[in-house]
């Protein structure tokens, strides 16, 4: 069961005010703070913990949530100008409002068309179509390599994880991927792969990843370095 957002509320931190999200987890069994690099900062509370308590705990580690959130880099709106990375290069964010065709990329720009106010869903819609078209193709033939076989490919909108492998085969990738370097696209397509086979993080699983990949060790210092930028696009 996910967490219940309850509500997100403004609060002081260091003289600054920054925004705070409360969450309700039944599985939680005590209060816990952390800084995503999405949403800021989050607190999670056990069924029966206040909002009270939540705001002691935050007051505590002031002085470790204002660094966490400095060290932050900075969100990346899209919008007109805007440089966005695909495929690791940099691409402009250029509107065309009375263009035709929505948003596609061509020569280091992604054009946009039509009113101002779509222009960012637009531009996240296109990246998150050239990540379905990318991120599944890579699968299928990482898997052809490996004599395995997804049950299919997903690309969705997360923040915590690169990629993931259900169960039953479904494999799926944050869109934000198709921002990234090549190499690491390949390592984090490997990786998940590798889960058809190994549901676990086990020797083999590793053996295998590296069989499909020769990336891991460049691919896991970039995402580790370079990793949280990207989830502040959009």
């Amino acid at each position: 069961m996910k967490a219940e957002q309850l509500s997100t509320e403004m609060v002081p931190v260091r003289g600054a005010l920054v925004a705070v999200i409360f969450k309700r987890s039944a599985r939680a069994r005590r209060i816990s703070l952390r800084v995503d690099p999405a949403h800021g900062v989050v607190i999670t509370l056990p069924t029966r913990a206040s909002r009270r308590a939540g705001l002691s705990l935050l007051q505590t580690h002031e002085t470790w949530v204002h660094e966490r959130l400095e060290a932050l880099p900075q969100p990346l709106a899209l919008k007109p100008g805007a440089m966005v990375p695909v495929r690791g290069l940099p691409h402009e964010i250029v509107h065309v409002p009375g263009g035709r065709g929505g948003a596609w990329v061509e020569d280091g720009k992604i054009f946009v068309t039509g009113e101002s106010e779509f222009l960012a869903r637009r531009v996240a819609d296109c990246l998150k179509r050239l990540a379905r078209q990318r991120l599944t193709a890579m699968a299928a033939e990482t898997a052809l390599r490996g004599a395995l076989r997804p049950r299919a490919v997903r690309i969705k909108d997360t923040r915590s994880r690169w990629g993931s492998c259900a169960p039953d085969g479904t494999l799926a990738f944050c869109w934000r991927l198709i921002c990234a370097p090549e190499f690491v696209q390949d390592y984090v397509v490997a990786h998940e792969v590798a889960h058809l086979k190994y549901m676990n993080h086990g020797k083999l699983f590793w053996q295998l990843t590296d069989e499909l990949t020769p990336h891991r060790p460049a691919a896991t210092a970039w995402l580790a370095s370079e990793g949280v930028s990207l989830l502040r696009i959009g």
